[in-house]
């Protein structure tokens, strides 16, 4: 074992049961113990049949937590059911599976329900130095608590299920040190944008991302979730930061933290969750924060960003490898090579996602909405992340706000993030989002989707059209 090591490295030292023959480093395959897992009923039918099928228990359905997310409706005004017959098979077996296992299920109604990766830190089930694996490729999003968090199939959620624990490859280390401080108007997700942009949507495959440097330390933690959410679109398996004050802020005196008395306990253990000065990366980023601008997606991957006073790029001006993939971005999307960003129409705006639909997300959309009107022709959606999300936006008054601009008030789900529930676009659509991806068909058949921030969808839903958030005249609105 290396005298320094990687805050990855360390995680994973400290839950690895075994490894299986003699190498060490990055590709080491051993068995890793799996503290918590969050199952959602799109990816886990499957496990559970197969958990039937081989007459298996669940080996500790205390460590697994159930949520209806996906495929649910979120309609304001909705009930248990869903109209989608398929929708509804998958939620009556998810509630069995959670009934007959002793797993602890979160259903439409519950008033906790939600997006998972929101669920959880809402529970404050997210501690630091945790190992959670999950059916979803965003389960990085809990890097920002100093946890190793990772998506995994539905033959691995019946083997973590039955066993809590997984095969797993040890993965390299990679750093992205962002140093300074954002400007004003720019945000993490801007900043992860950047990232993904400069280092291509396979750049991270195979890493373990560690974020550092001071534009880091000097975001809020759902800030944070928001950058270690998206770094799977750079092909990251894992992102983490290092924990400090401000997670233990965050977590304390949630429904399923522990008691004040053993976090300060476990303050001591967290404090060791830092990469050693001496530690190796097998490959370093660095950006400085003061060059980072609000960032748009073009294309239909989310490395195809730019920055919002930037022009669509043109085929021929790309390296020959990408000429092909850029030619048919720009022709799925509707656009025309030197097309200026800023300007483009647009006909639905949506603030949701796993990504960007926490507290501070819904804030800094209404800094924007407040006082002004969503453009005629425009659809403009809010899904909060969660139930509890939802609440505290009420209690803040935001929900007014956002009906009173001409948005729709909605229900915590995935939502218009992925084409598999009633929120979805229309063929040709154009949605300015706080999503995660950008994919063909992602938000619905011939669906384009434009990645940004929540308050520069805000600002796109009352233009109609995509904008630059630092033009709205009051600095106060950010």
């Amino acid at each position: 074992m290396p005298a320094s090591r990687t805050l990855y490295d360390k995680i994973i030292d400290r839950h690895r049961i075994l490894s299986f023959g003699e190498a060490e480093g990055a590709g080491e395959r051993m068995l890793l113990y799996i503290d918590r897992t969050v199952l959602n009923e799109y990816t886990s039918p499957q496990a559970f049949s197969g958990l039937r099928d081989a007459g298996r228990r669940v080996w500790r359905p205390e460590a697994a937590l159930g949520v209806v997310d996906h495929v649910n409706s979120t309609d304001p005004a909705r009930g248990a059911g869903s109209s989608d017959g398929g929708a509804q098979r998958q939620i009556d077996y998810f509630v069995q599976n959670g009934r007959d296992f002793g797993i602890e299920i979160y259903d439409v109604l519950h008033p906790r329900q939600g997006i998972e990766h929101v669920v959880l830190p809402d529970l404050g089930w997210v501690l630091p130095g945790l190992v959670i694996a999950a059916g979803d490729s965003h389960t990085t999003t809990y890097g920002a608590f100093g946890t190793v968090g990772f998506g995994i199939g539905t033959s691995d959620i019946e083997h973590l299920l039955a066993t809590q624990t997984l095969i797993y490859h040890r993965l390299k280390n990679m750093r992205v040190t962002i140093d300074g401080r954002l400007p004003t108007g720019v945000t993490a997700k801007d900043a992860v944008m950047a990232v993904i942009r400069l280092i291509g949507a396979g750049g991270a495959a195979g890493y373990a991302l560690e974020f550092a440097g001071e534009a880091i330390r000097t975001l809020g933690v759902e800030a944070r979730m928001t950058m270690c959410n998206m770094a799977v679109e750079c092909g990251a398996r894992v992102a983490l930061m290092a924990p400090d004050d401000k997670v233990l802020d965050y977590i304390s005196g949630r429904p399923r933290t522990p008691p004040a008395a053993m976090l300060e306990r476990g303050r001591e253990q967290w404090a060791e969750l830092v990469t050693d000065a001496a530690a190796h990366f097998d490959a370093e980023v660095v950006l400085r924060a003061e060059d980072v601008p609000p960032m748009v997606s073009w294309g239909t991957s989310p490395d195809q960003a730019l920055a919002i006073s930037d022009r669509v790029p043109h085929p021929d001006d790309m390296p020959i490898d990408r000429q092909a993939d850029v030619a048919r971005a720009i022709a799925y999307m509707g656009l025309e090579p030197h097309m200026l960003l800023q300007g483009i129409s647009i006909d639905r705006a949506f603030i949701g996602s796993c990504t960007n639909a926490r507290i501070t997300d819904l804030r800094d959309a209404a800094r924007i909405l407040d006082g002004r009107k969503v453009a005629p022709g425009v659809r403009a959606m809010i899904s909060p992340g969660s139930s509890t999300v939802r609440r505290e936006a009420e209690a803040e008054g935001l929900d007014r706000i956002f009906i009173d601009a001409g948005f729709e008030w909605r229900q915590s789900g995935c939502s218009l993030c992925l084409a598999m529930n009633d929120d979805m676009l229309a063929p040709g659509e154009r949605c300015a989002s706080s999503t995660n991806r950008n994919f063909e068909g992602r938000q619905g058949i011939g669906g384009r989707t434009h990645l940004m921030s929540p308050a520069m969808v805000a600002a796109a839903a009352v233009t109609g059209k995509l904008v630059d958030v630092r033009r709205f005249p009051s600095p106060e609105t950010m």
